[in-house]
C-alpha cells in the first residue's frame, strides 16, 4: 500500500528529475549562445578520439588511428603567381661606374620580384557613330546613314557592362553595401548617387534573369539536389518593420552514366537561389514539384510532402546530427567524458571513411561504404538505442540521440549511391556569402531587391564552383545579352561560358 508519505517522496523525486533536466537544458542553451557569439566555429573536441576503458555490453566507438607525415618546414616567401603580368625593369651600371673599368663583359643577371598594385581607374568611353550623306544606288535618292553600335546593357543608362559587373561583384561577392561602393566611386572622381547604383543593380540582374532561369532548369535536371535556406531580412519602405524573409539555395550536382559499363560523367554543379518573403513549405514544394531524384537537406517539415510519393528520396545530413552532440560535448566540464563524446567518435569514424574515398568513382565509393560504413552504422544504432535507455527523457543528449534515430533511414540513405554525400555541407558553404552580405548591407528593400540578390548570388557562386572569375564573366555576359539569341541562353551558364572573341 502506497502511503501519503511515499507519494510525496515520489512526486518530489519526479520534480527534482524534471527540474534537473530543465536546468541542464538551460545550461546547454546558454553555452550554445555564448559559443555562437564568441566561440570558434570549428566542431572539434580535444581528445575526441579517446575511448573509455571500462567493459560495457554496448558496441564501443571505433578506435581512431591516423597516419601523420611530417615535412620539413620550407622557409622563405612563396613564389608570386605565374599568371600575373610581368614588367621588366633593368638596372645597369652608371656611366661613371663603367669608367672605372678597362673592359666590361656581361655574364648574367640577378633577378628578384616585387608585387605591385595599380589602382583602379574610371574612364569615359565616347561612342562616336559616323554619319554619311548618301545616294542610294537603286533609285538615286538622297539619305543620311549612320554606323551602328552594340546595344547598351541598360537602356538610357551611361553605365558600361564593366561598371555594372564591378558593382554586382562588389556587393554580392565582396559584401560591400551600396553606400561604401558610392564612396569608393566618389574617391575615383565619379560621384554617383546611391539610388542610381540601386537602379543599376536591379536593372542588370533583371537583364541576367534569362540566364538565371536557364540555371534553374539545369539544377532541376541534376541527379541530386542539396537544399538549405537562411534569413534575408526584408524592410520595405512604408512597412515600418523588418520581415524575416528567406533565401533558399538549391545546389544541383552528382554524376551520371548510361549503363554499368560506361564511364561516370560529372554533372556540372550549379547553385540556384530563390527569394521568398516567408518560410512556408509551399515554396520548396512548388520549386521541386517536377523534380525526380535525391534531395539532401535538414529535417525541415516543409520538405516532408515531397517524400510521400517516392519520386524524391530524402537524404539527411550527418553534419546536423553531429552538431547536436558536439554542442553537448563542448559544454561539458573540462576533462569530463560524456555519451556525446562517444557519439562523436562514431561519427568521426564515418567521416574518416569518406575522407579516404573522396577521390574514388561513385561505384567504388558505394562498394566501400557497403563494406565499411554499413556495419559501423548498424553498431552505432545499437549503441544509440542502448544509451538512450540510460538517459533522462528530456536531457540534451537524449534529444540529440532522438533526432538521430528519428532520421535514421534518411541518415543511412547516402549508402545507397556513390554520387551522394554524407552531409549537406556543400549547400551550407553556398549560404556563407549570404550571411556575410547580410552582416554588411543588413536587409533588402523590396521583393524586387530580394530577387536581384538571388540572381546575383546564383551566377557568382556558380562561377566560384567552376573557378570562373565572376567579374570577367558578368561583364562579358552583360555586354552580350542584349543581342544574344534567346534560344541559346544556356551557352552563357558559367560552366559553359566562353569569353567573346
Amino acid at each position: 500500500m502506497i502511503t501519503e508519505r511515499d507519494a510525496t517522496i515520489t512526486e518530489r523525486d519526479a520534480t527534482i528529475q524534471r527540474l534537473t533536466a530543465a536546468l541542464e537544458s538551460l545550461r546547454q542553451q546558454v553555452i550554445a549562445l555564448r559559443r555562437a557569439q564568441f566561440g570558434a566555429s570549428s566542431e572539434r573536441i580535444e581528445g575526441q578520439a579517446e575511448l573509455f576503458a571500462e567493459t560495457v555490453s554496448l558496441p564501443l566507438p571505433p578506435v581512431q588511428s591516423e597516419t601523420i607525415t611530417y615535412e620539413r618546414e620550407r622557409r622563405g616567401r612563396p613564389a608570386l603567381p605565374k599568371n600575373l603580368p610581368r614588367v621588366r625593369v633593368e638596372y645597369d651600371l652608371t656611366d661613371a661606374e663603367k669608367n672605372d673599368f678597362e673592359t666590361l663583359t656581361r655574364i648574367g643577371e640577378d633577378k628578384s620580384e616585387t608585387l605591385d598594385y595599380i589602382p583602379a581607374k574610371l574612364q569615359v568611353i565616347e561612342h562616336v557613330r559616323v554619319k554619311y550623306a548618301a545616294t542610294r544606288r537603286a533609285d538615286g535618292g538622297q539619305t543620311v546613314v549612320s554606323a551602328s553600335m552594340p546595344p547598351a546593357p541598360l537602356p538610357k543608362s551611361n553605365a558600361s557592362a564593366n561598371l555594372l559587373s564591378h558593382v554586382l561583384v562588389s556587393k554580392y561577392a565582396d559584401h560591400l553595401p551600396l553606400n561604401r561602393i558610392e564612396g569608393i566611386l566618389e574617391r575615383h572622381g565619379a560621384p554617383i548617387a546611391r539610388s542610381t547604383l540601386s537602379d543599376w543593380v536591379l536593372g542588370s540582374t533583371e537583364l541576367l534573369s534569362v540566364v538565371y532561369e536557364a540555371m534553374k532548369i539545369h539544377v532541376l535536371a541534376a541527379p541530386k539536389i542539396h537544399a538549405d535556406d537562411t534569413i534575408l531580412p526584408l524592410c520595405e519602405q512604408g512597412r515600418g518593420r523588418v520581415v524575416q524573409a528567406r533565401l533558399w539555395a538549391y545546389l544541383g550536382a552528382g554524376s551520371t552514366r548510361a549503363n554499368e559499363q560506361s564511364e561516370w560523367i560529372e554533372y556540372p554543379a550549379a547553385v540556384f537561389y530563390e527569394f521568398t518573403d516567408d518560410r512556408r513549405g509551399e515554396h520548396v514544394q512548388k520549386m521541386l514539384a517536377a523534380y525526380r531524384g535525391y534531395l539532401q537537406a535538414d529535417a525541415y517539415a516543409g520538405f516532408d510532402a515531397l517524400y510521400k510519393d517516392g519520386r524524391i528520396l530524402e537524404v539527411a545530413c550527418w553534419a546536423h546530427a553531429r552538431r547536436k552532440f558536439f554542442e553537448i560535448a563542448d559544454a561539458a566540464p573540462e576533462g569530463t567524458r560524456t555519451a556525446a563524446h562517444d557519439a562523436l567518435d562514431w561519427i568521426v569514424s564515418l567521416y574518416m571513411i569518406e575522407r579516404a574515398i573522396a577521390d574514388e568513382p561513385p561505384d567504388k565509393k558505394h562498394k566501400i561504404r557497403q563494406a565499411q560504413s554499413a556495419p559501423m552504422l548498424a553498431d552505432f544504432k545499437t549503441w544509440l538505442e542502448g544509451t538512450l535507455r540510460t538517459l533522462l527523457p528530456r536531457s540534451p543528449t537524449a534529444g540529440a540521440i532522438g533526432y538521430a534515430l528519428n532520421q535514421w533511414a534518411a541518415l543511412n540513405r547516402y549508402l545507397e549511391s556513390g554520387i551522394l554525400d554524407i552531409d549537406n555541407n556543400a549547400c551550407e558553404r553556398a549560404m556563407r556569402p549570404v550571411a556575410l552580405g547580410r552582416k554588411n548591407f543588413l536587409f533588402v528593400g523590396s521583393d524586387r531587391g530580394g530577387r536581384a540578390a538571388a540572381v546575383a548570388y546564383s551566377l557568382i557562386e556558380t562561377c566560384k564552383l567552376h573557378g570562373v572569375e565572376p567579374y570577367a564573366y558578368l561583364a562579358d555576359v552583360l555586354r552580350r545579352l542584349p543581342a544574344h539569341p534567346i534560344n541559346r541562353v544556356a551557352e552563357l551558364l558559367p560552366f559553359r561560358w566562353k569569353p567573346a572573341a
